[in-house]
């Protein structure tokens, strides 16, 4: 997996602020809350917040718990989680907190802000991301050059928006608390556009006083050739799907799940399903639909491998099933081998009829665990 996973923190009003305009800082969480959020941040590699909220808030982003300190420590990992500041300027105050607590601090910036940090003298790495800042630049420096698996971001709300727009986020943990701002001036969790990807999943919600916690995931997948958290999401769930599959000796066992545009489950199915011995997993799951049905144009197929392109056992491989359903985009987990059929290539058969074709290698492993009898 190219990047981190990127967990989304959050506490705001009963009406969506996260602050209001006063000179102090609006505490919404409760002091169970504040321990909570102190755990969350004891197990991930690197806490991220922007530069306004190092202006606006001068945090520390510490582990408070020295118990949870040493318990990181006998993990083998540092005291502290890696900090990191994104500011395209590079202009900020050599004297936060944020640079003279904790352990390690990184900054991303841009070139140009690369030069006026240096100028400044911060406290911390300084990363030059190119002349602007990309966030899947950024995501992937930090997992592949820093190591970090685990991304908490702590703040603000533009930043909150940008990850989740761009399909960048995998968990929304927000606590909801029991007051009203009623501030238009004030800062919200997301900003203009908010977000486009449909409903979000919700994971649990838990009373912690006098706070409500609130976990989601979002579901809605990526555009076009951009993998999104949602992504591999319902990758994953194809590859379990898999695993329900009849063991053969003579096709591979393989899930598929159709979703659409706005993140709804529109069907699943598996390889020899329901006692069909033949049936293939996107077929199984597409035979589920009516293709009529107006949603195909903008679903995604996920299936734990690459749709076949012939076969003995049907007169249309699953390529062309869907195909003719008019599903324009695929993500897949495994390029078929030639254990069965030599040069298949389902995603280039679809890709050259104009379908965009993921495929996420990270999931791989997954997708091959029910094959591992066959051979090859």
């Amino acid at each position: 997996m190219p990047y981190p996973h990127v967990l989304l923190s959050a506490a705001v009003s009963l009406d969506g602020y996260l602050d209001d305009t006063g000179p102090e800082r609006l505490l919404l969480s409760s002091p169970a809350d504040f321990d909570r959020v102190d755990e969350v941040r004891a197990s991930v590699d690197a806490i991220l917040v922007g530069a306004g909220t190092i202006r606006a808030d001068n945090p520390r982003l510490l582990v408070n718990s020295p118990e949870r300190r040493a318990a990181r420590m006998a993990a083998g990992k540092p005291e502290y989680p890696l900090k990191v500041t994104v500011s395209g300027s590079g202009e900020l105050d050599p004297s936060a907190r944020f640079w003279h607590t904790g352990g390690e601090k990184l900054l991303c910036t841009t070139d140009k802000g690369a030069e006026r940090a240096g100028a400044l003298g911060l406290a911390a790495d300084v990363v030059a991301l190119g002349p602007d800042l990309d966030w899947r630049t950024l995501l992937t420096h930090l997992r592949e050059v820093r190591g970090v698996r685990r991304l908490m971001v702590e703040g603000g709300g533009t930043i909150h928006t940008q990850l989740l727009q761009q399909g960048l986020a995998d968990e929304l943990q927000l606590v909801l608390a029991p007051l009203f701002v009623g501030d238009p001036e004030a800062p919200r969790l997301f900003g203009p556009g908010g977000y486009q990807g449909g409903r979000l999943r919700l994971l649990e919600t838990r009373r912690i006083e006098d706070v409500v916690l609130m976990r989601y995931e979002p579901t809605a997948p990526g555009a076009g050739t951009v993998p999104s958290a949602a992504d591999h999401h319902w990758l994953r769930l194809a590859c379990e799907l898999a695993a329900l599959c009849p063991p053969s000796r003579t096709a591979f066992s393989v899930g598929a799940v159709v979703v659409g545009a706005d993140g709804t489950e529109l069907a699943r199915g598996h390889s020899r399903e329901a006692g069909d011995p033949v049936v293939h997993a996107e077929e199984a799951a597409l035979a589920k639909l009516d293709p009529a049905d107006a949603r195909l144009a903008g679903a995604t197929v996920y299936s734990s491998l690459e749709p076949c392109t012939r076969r003995a056992s049907r007169p249309r491989p699953c390529a062309r099933l869907i195909l003719d359903a008019g599903v324009r985009r695929v993500v897949t987990a495994w390029r078929e081998p030639d254990t069965f059929v030599t040069d298949a290539d389902g995603s280039g058969l679809l890709a050259r009829e104009g379908v965009d074709v993921v495929v996420l290698e990270e999931h791989a492993e997954r997708a091959k665990a029910p094959n591992a009898h066959l051979p090859g």
